[in-house]
């Protein structure tokens, strides 16, 4: 991602500005960095999740929300949009644009982003006392990757087979690998065409 032109946007002006813009702008420390596209795969990786989620956890009172919404990771600094965001706090289910207490955080990884996926957020998200769950999705194979809170570490699990079960045990919530990839058709990386990137 690349930011825009100016340095020193404040948090109310990226508010404002992204209630007007048709392009989604991550914030931090005062910069915009535009989103880029995504892939069929990707979306579809998205929509099979969330369903999953949604199907599990509304009926509980939680929220299950896919790419459009902001998340706040460090008050007034930081500011991404998350592939999918599950809370069931209290705080979050009256709010109206921006999450903050997050359970689930799960990320579609590709080509262009997954470097950013693994380490700049990465390194923000673990920080947030409410997370205790963190997901990577490889879209071009059959490999999740969770992240459990486990005291003040997390444990890393791994899963590569459409036979194997995701167990997030903090949600008391199963997820099947097949149920991730349903429709999708796995496409070597440098074969999936160009990644629509939106300045």
């Amino acid at each position: 991602m690349e930011a825009v032109q100016r340095h020193d946007y404040s948090v109310q002006e990226y508010f404002s500005l992204e209630k007007e813009s048709q392009i989604r702008h991550e914030f931090y420390k005062g910069e915009l960095y535009a989103m880029a596209g995504t892939s069929l795969n990707h979306n579809e990786i998205v929509q099979n999740v969330a369903l999953s989620l949604r199907s599990e956890f509304r009926p509980k009172g939680c929220r299950v929300f896919s790419e459009n919404v902001k998340l706040e990771v460090v008050k007034d600094i930081y500011y991404p949009y998350p592939d999918i965001v599950l809370t069931c706090h209290a705080d979050d289910m009256t709010a109206n644009y921006v999450i903050s207490q997050p359970s689930l955080i799960v990320e579609v990884l590709s080509q262009s982003t997954e470097k950013h996926d693994r380490g700049f957020k990465w390194l923000h998200y673990q920080r947030m006392s409410s997370l205790k769950h963190f997901m990577l999705v490889t879209q071009d194979e059959c490999r999740i990757e969770l992240y459990s809170r486990n005291g003040h570490f997390w444990r890393y699990e791994a899963f590569d087979s459409m036979e194997q079960t995701i167990r997030f045990e903090h949600l008391a919530f199963e997820l099947a690998v097949s149920a991730v990839y349903e429709t999708i058709t796995f496409v070597p990386p440098g074969n999936e065409g160009p990644e629509l990137v939106i300045r």
